[in-house]
């Protein structure tokens, strides 16, 4: 049997979230990515 699981990457909870000065979306520019926690639990 073979399962698919889909997981997200999202930000890491501990890192402070900066916004793109000319304000269009977040700034991921060296930013720590991580699995979200809840598809961790899957």
């Amino acid at each position: 049997m073979k399962i698919l699981v889909p997981v997200k990457r999202v930000i890491d909870y501990n890192v402070k979230v900066r916004v793109k000065a000319d304000g269009s979306g977040v700034d991921l520019a060296n930013v720590k990515m991580s699995m979200n926690p809840f598809d961790e639990i899957a």
